[in-house]
């Protein structure tokens, strides 16, 4: 098995859902590492990294979800539930603004008493306010999915609302792990893994781009973690087929068990870059791999080893701070830290990507 890896590596085949399982289980860190940084390599300039500045805003707390992972989120009628005004929302652009960044996400939760004309109106101001000087995620996928289904409207007509609002990426966040299996054993009354395939895949089809992200660590197997990846590959296949780019980039973070219902016990720093080096030789037609500074610090910086080309310096995100995140908002140390590693940072401009702004 690893010189039939190896091969493939060399010759940049793919590699199929049992070779991905003896990544997980028994590779050597020391191959994946290896074989990871080659494939990382064909996509991108050896030993430099690239990073955006940037902060998510929880615009709201309130969520119908339950998920018993989440610490973040209160019920309707909640006395610590809140919904953002706008000048708080401004101001925590403004502030990215002064720091160098560009860049905002918008994270919330399943508000009933947000319909889809407020989120058109909040977007429409913003992008009106501060033109090109600043791009945002508006919402993640599992957001608008709830929005459309509130509204009793189809995905495409919400997004296609979105878009005429200025609206120009949706994140994939709130994928979590892409099983029906654990979405039923953690967020029932979310959606099924089937459904939020669909939803994204009309987000990129629409014209809006997005992300792909993974979470690791809560009790998924690993026969879940590769089905999650066959189930990306497989969209991206559909979407690169039709001519279309697909996914900009792959994120992966880990759970943090703190102060909710599941609770449990971090994975180890080792098991994060394991995963970093599986999704990298396993996507390979996603261009862009993320190591998340939010939920591992420091280690993030080593997954630069285990195939990741880029990485956020996040100010904010209250929902992984309450899981037990702790955010170093030192800037210059984080881009230090890359440094140490033997990698050249090179900062990312959003707002100033136009190919990015249509597709």
């Amino acid at each position: 098995m690893r010189a039939r890896i190896s091969e493939k590596v060399a010759a940049g085949t793919r590699i199929t859902d049992e070779e991905a399982t003896y990544l997980y289980t028994e590779a050597d860190l020391a191959d994946l590492r290896t074989w990871s940084t080659t494939v990382r390599d064909r996509h991108h300039a050896a030993n430099q990294a690239t990073y955006l500045i940037m902060r998510i805003i929880n615009y709201t707390n309130v969520c119908v979800a339950k998920c018993d992972y989440c610490s973040f989120y209160r019920l309707p009628k909640a006395p610590d539930g809140y919904l953002l005004p706008q000048d708080q929302i401004y101001a925590k652009i403004d502030e990215i603004l002064e720091l160098g960044g560009d860049f905002v996400g918008f994270n919330g939760g399943f508000n009933p008493k947000l319909k889809l004309d407020w989120y058109q109106n909040t977007f429409r101001q913003i992008r009106e306010r501060y033109g090109d000087t600043i791009e945002f995620y508006a919402l993640t996928v599992a957001e608008m999915m709830y929005v459309a289904k509130l509204c009793r409207l189809p995905y495409e007509t919400v997004c296609l609302a979105l878009k005429d609002a200025g609206v120009r990426w949706i994140t994939g966040g709130g994928s979590e792990i892409l099983t029906n299996a654990f979405r039923l054993r953690h967020s029932p009354q979310k959606y099924t893994a089937d459904d939020y395939l669909e939803a994204q895949e009309t987000i990129m089809r629409c014209g809006l781009h997005s992300t792909g992200t993974m979470v690791i660590g809560f009790d998924e197997s690993i026969d879940e973690r590769v089905e999650h990846l066959r189930r990306v590959r497989q969209m991206q296949d559909r979407l690169r087929g039709d001519g279309l780019p697909g996914l900009f980039s792959f994120l992966s973070w880990t759970y943090k068990p703190y102060h909710n219902e599941l609770g449990g016990l971090e994975v180890d720093g080792d098991s994060y870059l394991r995963h970093l080096a599986v999704a990298r030789l396993y996507l390979d037609n996603i261009s862009h791999m993320r190591t998340s500074v939010l939920t591992q610090n420091d280690n993030a910086l080593r997954g630069l080893h285990f195939g990741a080309n880029d990485f956020d310096i996040p100010l904010e995100d209250e929902v992984t701070q309450m899981a037990g995140a702790v955010i170093n908002r030192n800037i210059q140390d984080i881009i230090n830290q890359a440094e140490a590693e033997g990698f050249t940072p090179v900062f990312r401009p959003m707002a100033q990507a136009p190919a990015l702004r249509n597709v």
